[in-house]
């Protein structure tokens, strides 16, 4: 407000080193405050004049100057864009190419927060040819430039299939690779965020990840003590396993079904969420792959998850690969309902907290309903007739419907426990699928006992 910016702009042109560095710095310091301050550097049009000089500056400057960049284009693509329109990527490659460590970190960094907003960004920074100087960054010795170069890597990579390619050609998944069991937490995590931003586009570039021979070396990450890590560990084993049932496999074969259901039983919170769904996607696959869950013990978990969890996305999530595993026959359904899930679920299902996420409570139905539409182990079933709402009953009666009618013995236990007495309790429209069900168990005994 007093005018500040418009002062330090003549300083970035001073004969005295000292003084144009500090007042990078106080520019740089002002931008990182907030996106109106960014924008009023920017619109006071300091960029060019930072970036005239770069090339023949000392590291002091330019690892200040890079700062500035790095905290203009942190606030919002727009802001962002506007680094790119005045040269800025050209300076920083030039950084990247510096000796001094410290340039080619802070070049690293405002590199990073440019790619991060979009793909058009990404794209500038790929054409500006940085992404084979951040590969040789993260070869460097000092690991505060191995992170934020494999940090960055892994910002161009999220975007899409091209980006990561663009990241794979220049031979970065090799090098990421080997630094899976590097001692430094805060490293491991940036390098499985990388690999996870590239295996996730495609079947190619999973395969590419997996071929790098991260297994079985990975799992020690879901040991790891840093929160981070186990999540983005796991969160790379969730998009290999994804894509086919031959990726899941190999992470069976591995160990890696194992390794993921103790991360999700030592974990607690959203570093559970990236496990819960590895478990759901390789179930999903195959009747094999989602009895190798069931064989890890992995119901237990997942059902630990629905109990122990508060927040409605990962109840969700859990209820999800609950389904999964339930979904593919009458075998893995009961596995599913002697663990006892199916009144966890119903209870979520009803309990009106639930209902502030309507995505979370349709999730939460689908996937009581793939598991209902195969059980027919009838003692788990049961105890929901007298629970359900009617959009689940209807399930219900239907699985009993299929059952009663070739098994005397359960037809038997049917009228003792109250289940048929309950069958007459229920309100249906005639002609509907619902009063069809109850006609065909009405039908499986005398007129006497139906009455």
């Amino acid at each position: 407000n007093s005018g500040a910016v418009c002062l330090l702009r003549p300083l970035l042109l001073d004969v005295v080193p000292g003084v144009r560095q500090t007042a990078a710095l106080a520019l740089g310091r002002l931008a990182d405050y907030d996106v109106d301050l960014a924008d009023a550097v920017v619109k006071a049009g300091i960029l060019p004049q930072l970036i005239c000089l770069l090339p023949e500056e000392n590291r002091y400057y330019k690892k200040t100057a890079a700062f500035v960049l790095r905290a203009i284009a942190k606030h919002s693509p727009q802001l962002a864009q506007a680094v790119v329109h005045c040269g800025a990527l050209e300076a920083l490659v030039i950084c990247l190419e510096d000796f001094d460590p410290g340039v080619k970190e802070g070049a690293s960094w405002a590199f990073g927060y440019i790619a991060r907003h979009n793909p058009e960004l990404s794209q500038a920074v790929v054409d500006a040819g940085a992404v084979p100087l951040l590969v040789l960054c993260i070869q460097e010795p000092e690991i505060a430039l191995k992170r934020i170069a494999a940090s960055t890597l892994s910002d161009i990579s999220k975007h899409s299939p091209e980006l990561a390619q663009t990241v794979v050609d220049a031979g970065a998944i090799a090098h990421l690779a080997q630094m899976i069991l590097n001692p430094d937490a805060k490293l491991k995590r940036q390098v499985l965020s990388a690999l996870s931003q590239i295996a996730k586009h495609s079947v190619d570039l999973a395969e590419l990840v997996v071929e790098a021979e991260i297994f079985p070396v990975v799992l020690t990450c879901l040991k790891d003590s840093d929160e981070y890590v186990k999540k983005n560990g796991a969160t790379l084993i969730r998009e290999i396993a994804k894509h086919t049932p031959e990726l899941s496999q190999l992470i069976v074969n591995s160990g890696g079904v194992a390794a993921v259901i103790d991360c999700i039983g030592s974990s607690r919170g959203t570093v559970r969420l990236p496990g819960i769904m590895t478990l759901g996607y390789v179930a999903a696959h195959s009747e094999n792959l989602s009895m190798a869950v069931i064989v890890s013990k992995g119901i237990p978990s997942l059902c630990a998850c629905l109990i122990e969890e508060h927040e409605d996305h990962i109840k969700a999530a859990a209820a999800w690969a609950l389904g999964q595993i339930g979904r593919h026959t009458a075998e893995h359904a009961r596995h599913v309902a002697v663990a006892n899930v199916l009144p966890t679920l119903l209870n979520i299902y009803v309990d009106t907290l639930s209902s502030e996420d309507l995505k979370a409570k349709a999730s939460i139905f689908k996937a009581l309903k793939s598991i209902l539409q195969k059980c027919t182990h009838l003692p788990a079933l049961e105890p929901l007739l007298h629970e359900a709402p009617p959009n689940i009953m209807k399930h219900i009666i239907g699985q009993f419907s299929k059952v009663l009618p070739h098994d005397s013995k359960a037809r038997r236990l049917f009228v003792t426990t109250g289940g048929l007495k309950k069958v007459q309790e229920i309100k249906a429209e005639p002609g509907s699928l619902l009063q069809e069900y109850i006609n065909t168990i009405n039908n499986c005994y005398p007129e006497e006992i139906v009455r």
